[in-house]
């Protein structure tokens, strides 16, 4: 079974609050091996565990232990993709609730949501498997941090849950979670989750629109079919993040899904393809965004595509885009009369 993946929506705030706290969000990214330039693509999937990593990394480098807590503050609901417009859009929370868990699939594979009811409270339960035995405190304070404000927007401002209980331990200062939560706090518990009053996951959402339930349903459904990465796709992305960091193999992606590299190679011919043919094609569509993007030399764009010199890396481009690197870079971009020199890194012509 392949490891759990996440959406780069997860990280939706990072770099505004890295920079806040004093710490790099590029250097941090590329040390749990994320590619800082996706982060504009939301619906990009990168595995669970390298965004629990990212998160562990970031608290301990800043110093602020309550550092998802912090990111869940800058958090819209926006960042649920497909999800948002249906959730806001429920009858009552208990309805976006059950809709939520049915659907998180399509948001975060490792997370994992259950309500249980009993003598008028319903406690809801939030789980992180990133399919790696490492710390995700980070991660599950996020989730819970984002259930709760989920829930204050469809309830009101003025809701506040009965009681919030994680399994860790008390922090040193818990001044974050008392104001986030706005709740009586338990640490060191059995689970990690809120307790609310059940009536108030069956209060009406005043901010319903009757009209729109049934559309945004129907668009919910529609993209129940795509929310799924097929496995050309997990392996193509995958790629993409491991070609910069000179470690990309099919044993290091079959790592990363979790399987054996037989099983990348059977799923891939399933759907008509090799591991050797989305290497080619990644690397391919990559070195085109590259050279055109003009932020990298291109010496440095051939050892971001892992290739072992610069005459290679030029050869190959030359045989794929039937012209030479530098080439390509000039004719793709708008012309500047006063740039007319070339850059002493750039690649010769071949």
């Amino acid at each position: 079974m392949s490891k759990p993946l996440a959406r780069y929506a997860a990280l939706s705030g990072y770099v505004e609050l890295s920079r806040k706290v004093k710490i790099d969000p590029i250097s941090m990214m590329r040390a749990a091996s994320l590619d800082p330039s996706s982060l504009d693509l939301q619906d990009r999937w990168i595995p669970a565990a390298s965004v629990a990593q990212l998160l562990e990394m970031s608290a301990a480098a800043s110093g602020h232990p309550d550092f998802a807590l912090r990111l869940a503050e800058h958090r819209l609901l926006s960042a649920l993709g497909p999800l948002s417009m249906s959730f806001r859009e429920q009858p009552d929370a208990r309805t976006a609730l059950q809709m939520l868990m049915r659907f998180q699939h399509m948001y975060n594979e490792a997370l994992n949501m259950q309500v249980t009811e009993r003598g008028g409270l319903s406690t809801i339960e939030v789980t992180i498997d990133t399919g790696e035995p490492a710390p995700v405190r980070q991660s599950v304070e996020l989730a819970v941090a984002v259930v709760r404000q989920l829930l204050s927007s469809l309830l009101g401002e003025r809701w506040h849950p009965v009681s919030v209980t994680f399994t860790h331990p008390r922090p040193v200062d818990e001044s974050t979670h008392r104001r986030l939560f706005d709740a009586p706090l338990k640490f060191s518990g059995a689970y990690n989750g809120i307790v609310v009053y059940t009536a108030d996951l069956d209060q009406a959402n005043r901010f319903a629109d009757p009209g729109l339930v049934s559309y945004a349903q129907k668009l919910l459904e529609s993209q129940v079919s795509h929310a799924q990465p097929a496995i050309e796709d997990r392996v193509h992305e995958l790629v993409e993040m491991l070609l910069p960091t000179g470690r990309c193999s099919i044993d290091q992606v079959a790592r990363s899904l979790g399987v054996d590299r037989r099983t990348v190679h059977r799923r891939l011919a399933k759907v008509g393809l090799t591991f050797t043919e989305v290497l080619d094609s990644t690397r391919r569509e990559l070195a085109g965004r590259l050279v055109v993007a003009n932020r990298h030399s291109l010496t440095e764009v051939s050892e971001m595509l892992a290739f072992s010199t610069p005459s290679s890396f030029s050869r190959w481009f030359t045989q794929q885009f039937g012209v030479s690197p530098r080439q390509w870079r000039k004719q793709t971009r708008p012309a500047d009369p006063a740039d007319t020199r070339v850059r002493p890194d750039e690649l010769p012509d071949e």
